[in-house]
């Protein structure tokens, strides 16, 4: 009889992209994939880690990109914020069926469905061992949910952010999906990745977390259980660290 694994964190911060929650189907959210990533978190949470997630929005934003297109930056960037409470909802609704206690607090004040964001707030109720769902970005335009990741990451104190990709195994040396020689790289350092422009997080998330000494686990959330492995200390696609 195998051993229950262990945790090898105590904070995560998790970043989901949108995709993640996409399935198959080409915008929107999936309710068998939601459940599946759901059931996924679950299982990091029952080790005993303090679980916070940031949600992105690619799979609604994908839906309306059209309506998007010459519109004012500010103004589309205040869609994508208001599409990520839309996947934060959905997924806060999952985890509560399986029985996890979940806050979803947004920067964009919503009181009606959600907490505002107030940083000790977030800290308590991860200490209460709930999950807190970051939603609505930074409440900036300008800024990506990869930046929110970073800054919110900073903020709790989390030991690492998990970066959720949909596809791809890790970072690689260039996009595979365009050069077939591009090698899965193993571990690299937050400069090099800034340095080669590789597609870990835009530059502004990636200065975040090197200033602020933030490891980054990139792996494929195709397979749910990956988020797992990494919890428990196995090494799964990349890390992204400081020197």
């Amino acid at each position: 009889m195998s051993e229950a694994p262990t945790a090898a964190f105590k904070r995560v911060l998790v970043k989901l992209s949108g995709e993640s929650l996409m399935g198959s189907r080409e915008y929107g959210t999936d309710p068998e994939r939601l459940a599946a990533v759901a059931a996924a978190i679950k299982q990091v949470h029952d080790l005993g880690v303090q679980v916070a997630i940031v949600v992105g929005a690619g799979n609604i934003y994908r839906g309306m990109a059209g309506a998007a297109a010459g519109m004012d930056r500010a103004t589309a960037d205040y869609m994508g914020m208001l599409a990520t409470v839309l996947n934060a909802l959905p997924l806060q609704d999952a985890l509560e069926k399986l029985g996890v206690h979940t806050r979803t607090q947004t920067a964009l004040t919503i009181t009606e469905v959600a907490e505002p964001y107030i940083r000790r707030r977030a800290e308590r109720h991860l200490e209460k061992h709930r999950v807190v769902i970051f939603a609505a970005g930074t409440g900036n335009p300008f800024f990506t949910t990869d930046t929110a990741a970073a800054l919110r990451g900073t903020e709790i104190h989390a030991e690492a952010i998990l970066m959720a990709k949909n596809g791809v195994e890790g970072v690689y040396s260039a996009d595979p999906r365009e050069d077939p020689d591009a090698e899965l790289l193993h571990e690299i350092t937050h400069m090099e990745a800034i340095e080669r422009r590789l597609r870990v997080m835009d530059s502004t998330a990636l200065t975040l977390c090197m200033e602020n000494r933030l490891p980054i686990h990139v792996f494929n959330m195709d397979d749910e259980q990956n988020i797992v492995r990494i919890v428990s200390g196995e090494r799964v696609g990349t890390l992204v660290r400081n020197a």
